[in-house]
């Protein structure tokens, strides 16, 4: 709102002499810098708050990891406040909605949809997860695992289609595959006159297709989120990195000289995801405060899904949802070692009459845990891997 009431004053402003104070709203990486620094502060300042209620409320975590060893290793855990993420996405929803242009730009709005959406959906299975001792013997302590599937992916169906409709432009609709190029290699100054021809061998995908994408990167990558919140400031670290590297992508992607010089889809309006990017670091900066071992809150469902699924969705934005894959990385392992130890458990079990395991216990921070890793060491080497895998990301981008 504040960016939205510069621009409407800015001829007031101007006639009076005083259009200088406000131009750097008008400077798209300052008003990110600003929503980073104020999602912080605002989660620094209202985080005692709300633990103190959570507290209050008694909505705390009792896990339960199906594995006598793991459940004794985290059984400090007990009684910590969850539900955390309200902090965040409060943090995050406030400073886009004050540094973001979220009356006109679509891509703002579509992006505040999916926080709402996924938050509202995380927080209603954490509510049930966490009252079911306070109701009725009986009743449900939780969602079951394809009510919350099928709003992830009707959330995924709506995001495709606006996002496919956002944009007229082949170029937001194509298949960004790693090390191809988007567009004819042009000389700048031609670029900016003309944009460059879409490459010949790049994929253009239809609104079926995109909206097929868009459904099970949204799905996939909320859940591999909430996988992977695990151990205390696991998540949160990750996906600091993560915030951080989508800022610089979104950027690339939403400014047409930077795109075309890189040979990377151009897709206009999407830069203005960068105010919403650094909100969501700076408010998991915040977060990670609190949530550093020994951790005083979880996110919880609330905040893991929807952060997920916004990740993803800025990935789908600027069509680097295949780049996702390897700068969320430890997200994608850990979705992929409960599968893997699963389907193992499940065809060994029908094969030979027993079920075995690839590893000792999954998520595989689990694994590493029961090896002999302290917690600490997991947290911070899973950190490190992602800080690796999104430095290979980033320079991939030239790779072309």
């Amino acid at each position: 709102m504040l960016y939205n009431l510069t621009v409407a004053a800015q001829s007031w402003l101007d006639d009076r002499g005083l259009g200088w104070l406000v131009m750097v709203m008008y400077q798209l990486e300052f008003r990110a810098l600003i929503a980073s620094l104020l999602s912080f502060a605002l989660v620094l300042w209202f985080g005692p708050r709300v633990i103190r209620w959570l507290a209050g409320r008694k909505i705390g975590d009792t896990p339960e990891f199906g594995n006598d060893s793991v459940n004794q290793l985290m059984q400090s855990r007990a009684g910590t406040p969850t539900m955390g993420g309200v902090i965040i996405l409060g943090a995050l929803l406030t400073s886009t909605v004050l540094l973001a242009d979220v009356l006109h730009n679509r891509y703002v709005q579509l992006g505040v949809v999916v926080i709402v959406w996924l938050a509202v959906l995380g927080g209603f299975d954490d509510w049930l997860k966490l009252t079911q001792s306070r109701r009725a013997p009986g009743t449900r302590d939780g969602l079951v695992a394809w009510e919350k599937l099928l709003f992830q992916l009707g959330l995924g169906a709506l995001v495709g289609f606006f996002l496919y409709r956002a944009s007229g432009m082949h170029d937001a609709h194509v298949l960004n595959l790693p090390f191809q190029r988007t567009y004819v290699p042009t000389p700048s100054i031609e670029a900016l006159i003309q944009p460059p021809a879409i490459s010949s061998g790049v994929i253009v995908l239809g609104v079926g297709l995109f909206t097929l994408l868009a459904m099970l990167w949204i799905a996939g990558v909320s859940n591999a989120v909430n996988i992977t919140d695990g151990m205390d400031g696991l998540a949160t670290g990750t996906l600091i990195i993560a915030s951080l590297a989508m800022m610089a992508l979104v950027w690339i992607g939403g400014s047409p000289r930077a795109a075309y010089f890189l040979m990377v889809p151009s897709v206009a309006g999407t830069a203005e995801l960068m105010v919403m990017a650094g909100a969501m670091a700076g408010a998991c900066l915040g977060f990670l405060w609190f949530n550093c071992s020994p951790a005083r809150v979880f996110m919880g469902d609330t905040g893991s899904l929807a952060l997920g699924g916004l990740l993803a969705y800025m990935a789908l934005a600027v069509r680097q949802e295949l780049l996702l894959i390897l700068i969320g990385g430890v997200f994608f392992l850990e979705m992929g070692s409960v599968m893997a130890q699963v389907s193992w458990f499940k065809w060994t079990r029908r094969k030979y009459g027993e079920g075995r395991r690839i590893f000792r216990c999954t998520p595989i921070h689990h694994h590493f845990h029961l090896g002999g890793w302290k917690e600490q060491q997991v947290v911070v080497r899973f950190w490190l891997i992602t800080v690796v895998l999104t430095m290979v990301a980033l320079v991939s981008l030239k790779l072309r």
